[in-house]
């Protein structure tokens, strides 16, 4: 978390959270509160920014490298022997395990999209446009096979209902990454200011931090569905892209990379899209003739289509390449249908999922999302395949067990309300 408090005091607001980790601005560098954070078992990584040339107090237990670092500058700071942690732009990310983490400082502020007269803006898809995250953490997740940390903070000068918040702690956890956690200003006031109001939104907070916490092992799950969507860098690392338009749709797809792109690697797959058939080398190209020559049904952009180009900097599409992304994404609605390649969804337009499984295939875990600011009920999930138990598990109460029934597709499922967030379990 972004820690807001200057005092040794203000660290009480941590004690029953899973908050165990501060990132700590320059000015939060007093020796009092390092040594009250250590005194309470907590980690404090000091931030560093490009251009500082001070020295880092030794109190700390890691670096924060939040910017874009020359090489040099980072294998300093790595010399030292304390943890270095960066959070980099989205096009300066490596997937090369050399770094234990992969974060970036820049997202979009997850959330329901409104125009400026508040009606709900509308996706390619036809559902509302939700800010999200998540297309590009599941391929984070996917190309670096690691932990991957997500440092978006709340748009300077608004004030965000508590809601927001959750739905930030969701968009995250559901793709396996972490959100830090940071607060806007109005907030972050209120809180140390000991304000009722903001401390029972904490407290709320901190039970969806600790919801996932306590089911970590969910973050090592794979995705789970029959189509797997090949893409790499720079359209991988947009919000907004072809991922996102297949979540809006409620499609489990599995990202692909195409460094992974080889021998069995779309085993399992039924179909495959090819966003960018330029960019892959002679092997994967033999991958993917060899899934389409073995059943497979591939759908490739059209020859000589090339990847909208991305201003740097960027980190979502802009409406002009949205409409020549419209091409592919015609074909794959098309293809894609009302097919059953998971799981399908019903009356879930202000949601997202994500459709993951154990290693053997026995257990799915579906992870929903509200990103509206009020519960939604009679959501239903047609599973492909029979199953015969589902349970639902949410941060507002203990597991609940839900009923299942055979539908055409496979397996009905009913659940009667979700608040913010909720994981179902099905076995």
């Amino acid at each position: 978390m972004r820690w807001p408090g200057q005092t040794a005091q203000s660290l009480a607001l941590l004690e029953g959270t899973p908050v165990n980790c501060l990132l700590l601005e320059r000015e939060r560098w007093q020796p009092e509160l390092l040594d009250a954070a250590a005194k309470r078992g907590l980690a404090t990584l000091a931030v560093v920014r490009p251009g500082f040339d001070g020295a880092v107090p030794g109190a700390f237990a890691g670096v924060v490298l939040e910017g874009d670092f020359a090489p040099a500058e980072v294998a300093k700071y790595r010399d030292s022997g304390r943890p270095v942690i960066e959070l980099v732009s989205r096009y300066r990310l490596r997937f090369d395990g050399v770094s234990s983490v992969a974060g970036t400082w820049q997202g979009v502020w997850p959330g329901i999209q409104l125009e400026e007269e508040g009606s709900t803006k509308s996706a390619p898809s036809g559902a509302p446009w939700i800010n999200t995250n998540t297309g590009f953490l599941r391929f984070a997740k996917a190309a670096s096979k690691g932990v991957v940390w997500i440092g978006v903070r709340p748009p300077e000068k608004n004030t965000f209902r508590v809601e927001r918040y959750l739905q930030a702690i969701g968009d995250a956890a559901m793709s396996g990454a972490r959100w830090v956690v940071a607060l806007d200003a109005d907030f972050e006031k209120r809180l140390l200011g000991g304000d009722d109001r903001a401390r029972k939104d904490w407290e709320r907070m901190a039970r969806h931090l600790r919801f996932y916490e306590e089911h970590r092992e969910w973050r090592g799950l794979d995705p789970y569905g029959l189509l797997a969507l090949v893409e790499d860098t720079p359209g991988a690392l947009l919000s907004g892209g072809i991922l996102d338009m297949i979540a809006v749709k409620h499609t489990p797809v599995r990202p692909m990379p195409t460094r992974r792109l080889q021998g069995g690697a779309l085993r399992g797959a039924q179909m495959a899209v090819n966003v960018n058939p330029e960019t892959l080398s002679a092997e994967q190209q033999e991958a993917l003739r060899t899934f389409a020559r073995s059943g497979g049904t591939l759908l490739t952009g059209p020859p000589g289509w090339k990847f909208p180009a991305v201003p740097d900097g960027q980190i979502t599409l802009a409406d002009e390449a949205v409409k020549t992304l419209d091409t592919i994404w015609k074909e794959l609605n098309s293809m894609t249908g009302r097919r059953n390649l998971g799981v399908r969804l019903f009356n879930v337009a202000s949601m997202l999922s994500n459709l993951t499984a154990t290693a053997d295939g026995k257990t799915l875990y579906l992870h929903l999302v509200n990103y509206s600011d009020y519960p939604v009920d009679s959501v239903t999930a047609h599973v492909l395949g029979r199953w015969t138990k589902a349970k639902l598990y949410t941060p507002e109460g203990p597991p609940k067990d839900l009923e299942i029934y055979p539908v055409d597709e496979g397996t009905g499922i009913d659940i009667p309300a979700l608040t913010a967030v909720g994981v179902i379990r099905i076995d």
